[in-house]
């Protein structure tokens, strides 16, 4: 699938409006979880597409925190995004600030893995490695079901992302937890090269 920018393109306008470099982690995250996930589920033929919704995926939430998704749909196809894209960036926040709802299963692996990549995240600034590379699943569901640890990560949008896609919540944990463990040391990189 095509998403009518190049990566070069997608990172620019990402850079545009985010500075932050904890959103610029996160976009960075969820770019390489998504790429993961296409080439796990036997998408890779449109992995690129697949990424390219995670980087963007916040594209207006650190200028426009409370217009969040609303303004994605007019500064993507401004940009020169297709409709695809716009349509996935927009349903990751899907009953929270969107009412376009996710559809492909694409759509449902960003929406579920959104909120979660953010969990594993702080899991991880937590460990003594700083890492999530050695994090176990039964670490990451302790901290799932402590409501006090990460408390802005939505556990009611993991559950629901999980339902979904008609998977088991552990099931979700696990693959995305192997996902960033995959995806860390290019993250840190890239991260490092700004």
């Amino acid at each position: 699938m095509e998403t009518g920018m190049t990566r070069a393109q997608a990172w620019d306008l990402l850079r545009q409006y985010n500075e932050e470099p904890f959103h610029l982690q996160h976009a960075l995250t969820v770019e390489a979880v998504m790429r993961w996930f296409a080439n796990e589920l036997g998408y890779g033929a449109d992995a690129d597409f697949w990424a390219t919704c995670g980087l963007l995926h916040d594209v207006d939430f650190e200028r426009w925190p409370d217009q969040h998704c609303a303004k994605a749909a007019e500064l993507l196809p401004a940009a020169g995004a297709n409709e695809a894209l716009t349509h996935a960036v927009c349903c990751h926040g899907y009953g929270l600030c969107s009412d376009v709802r996710p559809e492909h299963e694409m759509e449902k692996v960003l929406f579920a893995t959104d909120e979660l990549t953010g969990l594993i995240g702080a899991a991880a600034r937590m460990r003594p490695s700083k890492s999530c590379t050695d994090m176990e699943l039964s670490s990451l569901k302790k901290k799932f079901k402590d409501k006090k640890f990460a408390a802005g990560c939505s556990r009611d949008v993991i559950r629901q992302g999980a339902e979904m896609l008609g998977w088991e919540l552990d099931t979700l944990l696990d693959r995305t937890l192997q996902a960033m463990r995959a995806t860390e040391a290019d993250v840190q990189a890239a991260m490092q090269a700004l």
